[in-house]
């Protein structure tokens, strides 16, 4: 039996007694209908009764009252008629109304307003205002006729009376029929119905049981294979060699594969169903602020999310390693998300081994500017002492005036190299405001012995206002790179142009600086790799870390680095570009 067949039968079994409890629901409801009418007859008789009855309770207490004044002559008996009239104009419009609704007329209603407006009007009226006047009103004859009006309404409310009563009682025996018969129908249908279905259903859980028996044996024979496959799934992910956490969608802990729970100090008991921040406890390595996990960026962003780089992991019993993490949605078969896995991994050996190149790229600088330090340095030296020996052998006082200028010029040249020397290794823990034409001045003075070698022409273009936030040491060191690898690449006599504007864009307002060369310019096959550690185009005498360290000092500061070059016997040359954001990097905690 497949899907549709059986989903056929699912349809019949379900849809037959919705069917015959349909059928059997309305002709209760046309029976229910049925009584609630009779119902309501009865009611309407019982308030017609009650308005009636109310109707003789006030007559009664008007001809009382008016007997009292008669015999007394006191007015407080004339309460009851005084006030009577309203409730009795009342009764009368609710009994109106009933007859109306039971399709009988008012004339029955109309006769008793008459009757006791002519008994009000003809006969006690009048009689209440002799007495009031102190005539005699024991006459016999009025008396009579004024029995006679009292006796005419009280009949006519009497047969009001006698006609809801029997109205009642009639609606009341037809109401206790219909009950019966209700009951009656319901148990013949509730009877017939239930064997039919009974009999439909039996027959269709035959076939589905069979359907089943079928199925479970199918079941049977694949479920070691699913078996063998889940233990294949789940061996291999607890030998995984990176970290595994599976979350809920709420983000609570289900699974620490081994690895996770190396990494982590938590064992899988004791970290399932706490949230995830307090078993991967994850902050910024330069701000030490919590950091979003990404579990909670899956969850916001709903699709995967990568690696997120200078993550510390705090280990459960408080030590840290660096970590790289990545996480990803479960969706079920409705497109539902179902849960969220992590992926992290260890890199504080990977963070070690790329600061030890960070400090190699910098000794690798430091020796390729050894050499130039030492002639910018020496030279002014031997010139000092050639000049104290001649302003010692010098009598003449102006020659020995211009003999000490000349040594305070050399001495001032010699100050000047060591400071930039200085700053280019001087590292600041927080970002400063940085004057980039008093930036690229010091790095000029360090290379300034290698670029007159090297007959290299330098044109520097830069507002004396130009200033950032950043870290100098660093961006010193960037700076010399670029311009070191320009005077290499460019042949004796080329030429290197330094242009430094500030950008206006209202996106990211910044600094753009262009270090270009007339050099041979660099091929598209490896201009695609320059920025990669250890590619170098110098051959031996490069280290290929000066670009990689560069692009990752600029990416701390929040820029970009950018590489143009053109290959030709025209028009040939190499351009970078760094630009670096106004508002600086982020400082670092100590």
């Amino acid at each position: 039996m497949n899907i549709s067949q059986f989903n056929r039968i699912l349809v019949q079994t379900l849809l037959l007694p919705v069917v015959a409890l349909g059928f059997v629901a309305v002709i209760l409801v046309w029976q229910v209908r049925s009584a609630q009418r009779t119902v309501a007859t009865i009611q309407a008789s019982d308030e017609s009764i009650a308005a009636a009855t109310r109707a003789q309770e006030l007559v009664v207490d008007e001809e009382t009252g008016l007997r009292g004044y008669q015999i007394t002559s006191d007015p407080r008996f004339l309460t009851p008629f005084s006030t009577s009239e309203p409730p009795f104009a009342e009764a009368m419009k609710l009994l109106r109304n009933n007859l109306i609704a039971q399709r009988e007329g008012p004339a029955m209603v109309d006769a008793i307003v008459d009757a006791q407006k002519t008994w009000r009007v003809s006969y006690a009226e009048p009689l209440i205002a002799e007495i009031a006047a102190g005539g005699d009103t024991r006459d016999v004859d009025r008396n009579i006729r004024g029995k006679q009006l009292m006796d005419a309404l009280r009949k006519s409310l009497d047969d009001v009376l006698d006609r809801e009563s029997t109205v009642r009682a009639q609606e009341t025996e037809r109401w206790t029929m219909q009950v019966h018969a209700t009951v009656e129908i319901l148990v013949v249908l509730a009877l017939a119905t239930g064997i039919f279905i009974s009999v439909f259903t039996v027959s269709r859980l035959h076939r589905v049981s069979d359907a089943y028996q079928n199925t479970l044996n199918d079941l049977r024979l694949h479920s070691q294979a699913t078996f063998e496959s889940e233990e294949r799934l789940r061996t291999t992910l607890t030998s995984i060699g990176d970290g595994v956490i599976v979350c809920d969608p709420e983000g609570r802990v289900e699974l620490l594969n081994t690895v996770a729970q190396e990494l982590t100090g938590w064992i899988q008991d004791d970290a399932f169903h706490l949230p995830l921040e307090d078993v991967f406890r994850i902050v910024s390595e330069a701000t030490r602020e919590p950091v979003e996990t990404p579990v909670a960026r899956v969850k916001r962003l709903q699709r995967v999310v990568g690696l997120v780089d200078h993550t510390i992991l705090i280990r459960r019993d408080g030590s840290e390693i660096f970590v790289d993490e990545s996480g990803a949605p479960i969706y079920d078969s409705a497109g539902a998300l179902s849960g969220i896995v992590m992926v992290f991994r260890d890199v504080t050996n990977e963070r070690r081994a790329q600061n030890a190149l960070l400090a190699t790229e910098k000794l690798a600088v430091a020796g390729r500017l050894a050499a130039t330090i030492a002639h910018e340095i020496h030279n002014p030296l031997d010139s000092v002492v050639n000049l104290l020996y001649l302003l010692k052998e010098e009598k003449d006082p102006v020659t020995s005036e211009q003999f000490l200028t000349l040594a305070q010029q050399e001495l001032d040249r010699m100050g000047q190299v060591s400071r930039a020397m200085l700053g280019l290794y001087r590292e600041a823990k927080t970002p400063i405001s940085l004057n980039i034409k008093e930036m690229l001045d010091s790095v000029l003075v360090l290379v300034d012995r290698q670029l007159k070698n090297g007959m290299i022409t330098v044109s520097r273009t830069c507002p004396e206002d130009l200033e950032i936030e950043g870290f100098p040491a660093e961006l010193r060191q960037v700076f010399t790179n670029l311009v070191v690898n320009s005077a290499d690449a460019a042949a004796p006599g080329g030429r290197i142009s330094i242009t430094a504007i500030r950008s206006t864009s209202a996106a990211q307002p910044g600094v753009a600086i262009s270090v270009a060369d007339t050099g041979p310019g660099i091929d598209a096959a490896a201009l695609d790799h320059v920025f990669e550690p250890f590619f170098t185009t110098k051959g031996e005498r490069g280290t290929g870390l000066g670009l990689w360290v560069s692009r990752g000092i600029i990416e701390k500061h929040g820029g970009t680095i950018d590489i143009h070059s053109k290959t030709g016997t025209d028009d040939h040359g190499t351009c970078i570009t760094v630009f670096l954001p106004a508002a600086g990097p982020a400082a670092p905690r100590a």
